[in-house]
């Protein structure tokens, strides 16, 4: 009878056994399937984010490189109708030109400028070092006699690097007599790009590296400067092989290191720009929520462990084999608390990278927004350039002066609004100023011209006969207007009779309305939110109206948005409406 309970007491013990290593077995398989979804889906998510985060700063990047290039275009033409230049080649007397051109060097921003006569000899330079040296056999001069046009030319020169020009022929007496030079610097952004993470490179029409921040790179084609290099060593081949396991392929290798490779169409010649982001930063906070998993795991296998020893406590009829128990439990613990510690220390690397992280996002943001608040005066100043290109062309200099006036305006607005951009973040009234904001309204359409010629637009203005003060930043106050009216013409771009109201009063505070007839605002919940927008890619990035926002609060007003109801007076579309306290009697009266 005795072997019998032995025996009936031993066959519930080992039911269970199996039963808990099931589960055990099961749970393991489950943890790793959770860590291999997870891993696969978070990679896809943070790759996704940070390419985004590329193609801003890539837009960024070509931006200012096509305007440096177009705004050094224009000096050519404006040096080789100089007078002075002409009677220079024509009397062969040069002693003064090379100090006009450091002047107009000056004046103007370009990288160098020199004067070749009609044997490709230089009589006049920014560069004293280059006076008599002979340019007859290079590509500038020979395109530049062969046409009256401004010729561009990038010739590489010894050590990899390149030289990018503009040049153009002198007419005297109608005959070609000498060339005009100006070199553009566009290694300054070459330089700019090394000190960032990204590595970047610029390729002309037929596939070649131009600019790089990797030297080896320039002159190669992009399949030969990205060749990928095997790893040295049997270790460096197994850990690239792991890198590559554990994420989306890459799209190419630089230094032997998987990169994403973020590609865009540079609308000058046919270039186009690359840039290549590591996968450190996504794999980081990968790792972060993936040691978080695997730490949960852990303690819930722990505690499984912990039930089952407790468990095997319970059946032992041996205080030595207790006692084992209890020394193998301890151990387990131990090593369980220095895993946890390590995971811990990992987690405090992965926060740290996180906030890394977050400063390059708002690095990018400032940069998308530093892009969006300058379209506006540049697209005013291509305008202006090829009104005063067609003006000169028609012998008419005296009214293309007055083009050439309004773009130095556009250049002294713009760095204004670049200072103001840098101090965005930091709350002050240091440039606040008394501002009617009726001339406020008239500068902003003024601004806004180039842009209302290209279009017939109804603008209509209700305005006070008495100045309606307020105390503001001028330059950020004419800055949301122009956000408001260019918004407004964007909205009203398919209506078959457009129409803008502009309505200013004053009552308790001072109120502009801005109202269209366009369709209206679907969205108004999320309008005033960054890179919420409804135009097309490519057309805005979705910050007008939230720095506008920004900037009346800062003000102390409000800006608010409805869409108009039709019927009555009002025939539908968005009204936005700009409220700001009035000046206060007393400082109205000491200005």
């Amino acid at each position: 009878m005795q072997d019998a309970d032995t025996h009936d007491e031993a066959a519930p013990a080992r039911t269970f056994s199996w039963r808990v290593k099931l589960a055990v077995v099961i749970l393991v398989l489950f943890a790793a399937g959770v860590v291999l979804v997870t891993n696969r889906w978070l990679s896809e998510r943070f790759t996704e984010s940070t390419r985004n985060r590329a193609e801003l700063r890539l837009a960024l990047y070509s931006g200012n490189m096509v305007s440096e290039l177009q705004r050094t275009s224009v000096v050519p033409l404006l040096l080789a109708g100089d007078p002075a230049l002409a009677d220079a080649l024509r009397s062969g007397n040069f002693s003064g030109t090379s100090q006009k051109l450091i002047r107009v060097q000056a004046e103007i921003g370009v990288a160098s400028i020199m004067l070749l006569d009609a044997a490709g000899r230089a009589v006049g330079a920014t560069n004293r070092n280059l006076l008599g040296t002979n340019h007859r056999s290079f590509a500038y001069f020979v395109d530049a006699q062969r046409t009256q046009d401004t010729v561009f030319t990038a010739q590489a020169r010894e050590g990899g690097a390149y030289d990018f020009t503009y040049s153009r022929s002198v007419l005297v007496d109608g005959k070609p007599a000498g060339v005009i030079i100006v070199a553009v610097d566009l290694m300054k952004y070459e330089r700019a790009w090394s000190g960032l993470q990204d590595a970047v490179l610029v390729t002309d029409s037929e596939g070649t590296v131009i600019l790089a921040t990797e030297p080896r790179w320039r002159g190669l084609a992009v399949a030969d400067a990205l060749a990928v290099k095997d790893a040295g060593n049997a270790l460096g081949r197994a850990l690239q092989a792991t890198a590559d396991w554990a994420q989306n392929p890459p799209d190419a290798y630089v230094r032997g290191e998987a990169v994403m490779k973020t590609e865009a169409r540079v609308p000058f010649r046919g270039w186009k720009m690359m840039t290549f982001t590591a996968y450190d930063s996504v794999r980081e906070r990968v790792n972060g929520i993936l040691a978080l998993e695997i730490m949960g795991f852990a303690i819930l296998m722990a505690a499984a462990f912990y039930a089952l020893s407790r468990k095997a406590w319970s059946q032992s009829i041996s205080f030595q084999r207790e006692s084992a128990e209890l020394r193998l439990l301890n151990a387990r613990l131990q090593r369980e608390i220095a895993e946890r510690e390590k995971v811990q220390k990992d987690l405090e690397v992965a926060e740290l990278t996180l906030a890394q992280s977050s400063k390059l996002a708002a690095l990018g943001e400032m940069s998308a927004a530093v892009s969006h608040e300058l379209n506006q005066p540049l697209a005013a100043m291509k305008t202006y350039l090829a009104g005063a290109r067609l003006l000169l062309q028609r012998k008419r200099p005296e009214e293309a002066l007055s083009s050439f006036q309004r773009i130095d305006d556009l250049i002294e607005r713009m760095g204004a609004i670049t200072r103001q951009l840098k101090s965005y973040a930091r709350k002050g009234g240091e440039a606040f100023e008394p501002v009617d904001l009726r001339q406020a309204l008239s500068s902003a359409l003024s601004m806004m011209e180039p842009q209302l010629k290209l279009r017939v637009v109804r603008i209509t203005r209700t305005l006070p006969r008495q100045p309606v003060m307020v105390l503001a930043d001028r330059i950020r106050l004419e800055q949301v207007i122009i956000n408001l009216l260019r918004n407004a013409l964007d909205a009203t771009r398919e209506v078959a009779e457009p129409r803008i109201d502009l309505i200013l009063s004053a009552g308790e505070v001072a109120m502009l309305t801005v109202r269209d007839n366009g369709h209206g605002i679907a969205d108004l919940d999320n309008l005033f939110e960054p890179f919420y927008t409804t135009k097309k890619p490519g057309e805005g990035v979705g910050l007008g109206l939230a720095i506008s926002s920004g900037i009346v609060t800062d003000l102390g007003g409000r800006l608010t948005a409805r869409n108009a109801e039709k019927g009555g007076s009002e025939t539908g579309g968005a009204v936005f409406e700009m409220q700001l306290p009035l000046m206060a009697p007393e400082i109205e009266a000491a200005e």
